[in-house]
């Protein structure tokens, strides 16, 4: 057994982890590759991992790591996050689960001619998409707030409830049949269970943290304590009954998550990376027990299942949770409809149960069970997963950002103006006062320095497209826009200077500086001269816009001002032609040349309309 445990359990940590870089590389969801490589060491292919190779301990290993990749999950997920979702992601948690669940039970049921047992159970593991799938995603694809705040949600709470459920089914249902009432019943004890013990490990933990308890270890001290925060609750809610502990260790990450902890950086680090590890090898050991064989024998069935789920059931779920919801989008609400691959609970709680139905004689079901849950898992980890990157891309969910470093009142002013035009802002700040009131005020904020490296790159930077420097330190904003321009290569990087004898400093790094006095001068003599104008810009958002791009379509080069005014929609004119640098009043003989930048002005919707004409690749 130890022979063969040692190489198995090497390569798949081995393999696991260099899935992870090669994801990073080729900006895939790292789960894609886990998938590969799992069913590469399984018996389908090499072999090497097989339902033997863990024994008896495969129950005992699935559950700590899930509980790991749970906590993690939980304890990132903020309760400003979760306000960023609000009615979406209580829906993709209530209507939204019990649809699926309803939906997917019945589809088996119909599809597959298989007992209605076993499609409820199916059925209610496959509500779960989980972090293990999710965060994954959302690291190659940059959404807003909103929209992350949904699927994270839509993950934890899904898993604690999906894995309950599906085990309550099983014993109350398949194994003794004791009605729907006692399903119920069951549910609700298991649940209050979990949060139950969450609660008692979080006082404690909390409590340990709280009390020095090793001054010269502290952050050592914080990291373990943290960590048996996800095994501790897990492991008591485990002892009084079975899932029990998914629920208890997601409630311990959520508290934990959201109170003021020392060295709370630290931790995150510690628990991602912990997460990291486990994530790729439990992945990768439950792929490697995929049975194609199973699936096959589902033969259409299982084919029409999966379109079921994917083209049906999500996107009905999507508009449910999303319908009349304003800050949704359609694009976002398509991306929605189009990622909820499966992942960690249904595989393993699946592979367990398959166990105990073959040991209890019910040899079928438990085929049933893993190919039906397995084919889900594998299509929509292969397709909405890998292809996760390029569905954003084409629906257009990864806006460029802008970073604004500075959360004051300028900050947040600017922040507003930028938001009203459609701008995906992120604003970066350290300081818990502003950081309260831009998050009141319905800001994305990312907490940290902005004159450190290392939070400019988690705030996104990397995919940012203007950089903002508006804190009230001249010398910060300078070592912000030094760094957006030497380590990053943000080419748009703008800076406010609180002193005017500093504005030089600043154009010798040809980053375009605006002080205060000059800034306040100028809106003082638009008040004065042109106060009908000056009203104008400040409302912009409300109705109208000003937006200035490149000409990139081929067909209106060449063309006069007045061939392409029947191209210009009705509340919109053309305000000012730029050209080597310099912007005039166009005239109707006005020719457009190939990178002219015009400046249009008018309704905001005509507004978009000419800038997609005249512009058709942005």
């Amino acid at each position: 057994m130890a022979s063969s445990l040692l190489p198995a359990v090497a390569s798949i940590l081995i393999l696991g982890l260099a899935a992870q870089l090669l994801a990073n590389r080729l900006q895939v969801p790292s789960v894609v590759f886990y998938l590969l490589v799992g069913i590469a060491l399984g018996p389908e292919v090499f072999g090497l991992v097989t339902l033997e190779t863990f024994g008896e301990g495969l129950e005992t290993i699935v559950g700590i790591s899930v509980a790991i990749i749970v906590f993690d999950g939980a304890f990132a997920l903020k309760v400003e996050r979760v306000r960023e979702a609000g009615t979406t992601a209580l829906r993709l948690v209530t209507v939204g689960a019990v649809v699926m669940f309803i939906g997917t039970a019945v589809a088996i049921r119909a599809l597959e001619g298989t007992e209605w047992e076993i499609a409820l159970l199916a059925g209610a593991l496959l509500v779960a998409t989980g972090p293990t799938v999710i965060t994954p995603i959302l690291e190659i694809v940059r959404v807003r707030e909103h929209v992350a705040a949904a699927l994270e949600t839509e993950g934890i709470i899904n898993d604690v409830t999906a894995a309950i459920g599906a085990v309550v089914i099983f014993e109350t249902l398949l194994l003794d049949d004791l009605g729907v009432p006692a399903t119920i019943l069951s549910f609700l004890q298991r649940f209050g269970i979990g949060v139950a013990s969450g609660m008692l490990a979080t006082l404690i933990i909390y409590v340990l943290l709280e009390s020095d308890i090793a001054p010269e270890r502290e952050v050592q001290a914080a990291r373990f304590l943290i960590l048996s925060a996800a095994i501790g609750p897990f492991a008591l809610a485990e002892a009084f009954a079975a899932e029990a502990g998914i629920a208890a260790a997601a409630t311990a990450g959520i508290v934990l998550g959201n109170l003021e902890l020392d060295h709370e950086e630290e931790i995150e680090e510690f628990a991602r990376n912990a997460t990291l590890i486990v994530l790729s090898f439990v992945f990768v050991s439950l792929a490697a027990l995929i049975e194609f064989d199973a699936i096959l024998e589902l033969g259409v069935g299982a084919i029409l299942l999966v379109l079921v789920v994917m083209l049906v059931l999500r996107p009905l779920v999507a508009i449910i949770s999303t319908i009349s919801v304003e800050r949704f989008s359609w694009s976002e609400r398509l991306f929605l409809a189009s990622v909820g691959p499966r992942g960690i609970i249904p595989a393993s709680v699946a592979t367990l149960f398959a166990i105990e139905l073959e040991l209890a004689g019910n040899v079928e079901a438990g085929q049933i069970l893993v190919g039906t849950v397995f084919a889900v898992i594998l299509a929509t980890v292969a397709i909405e997963g890998g292809l996760a990157r390029q569905i954003g891309d084409l629906l257009g969910v990864s806006p460029m950002r802008t970073i604004i470093v500075g959360g004051g009142r300028v900050g947040r002013a600017l922040a507003e103006r930028l938001e009203n035009r459609g701008e995906f802002v992120i604003i970066v700040e350290d300081d818990q006062t502003e950081i309260e009131r831009s998050r009141a005020a319905g800001f994305t904020v990312h907490e940290g320095d902005g004159t450190e490296t290392d939070v400019l790159r988690s705030a996104g930077i990397d995919g940012a497209k203007i950089i903002v420097a508006a804190t009230r330190d001249d010398d910060q904003n300078l070592l912000i826009c030094q760094l957006a321009l030497s380590k990053f290569g943000i080419g748009s990087v703008y800076s406010r200077v609180n002193d005017p004898e500093n504005v030089g400093a600043f154009d010798s790094l040809d980053v375009r500086a605006i002080d205060s006095s000059t800034a306040t001068a100028v809106a003082i003599d638009d008040e004065i001269e042109r106060p009908a104008l000056t009203h104008w810009m400040n409302e912009i958002g409300d109705g109208h816009d000003v937006q200035e791009i490149e000409i990139t379509a081929e067909d209106l080069i060449g063309r006069s001002i007045e061939e392409v005014n029947a191209e210009i929609p009705d509340g919109c004119i053309v305000a000012t032609i730029g050209r080597d640098g310099e912007a005039h009043v166009p005239k109707s003989e006005d020719t457009l040349q190939r990178h002219d930048h015009v400046t249009f002005l008018g309704d905001a919707d005509a507004v978009r309309r000419a800038m997609k004409r005249f512009h058709p690749h942005d």
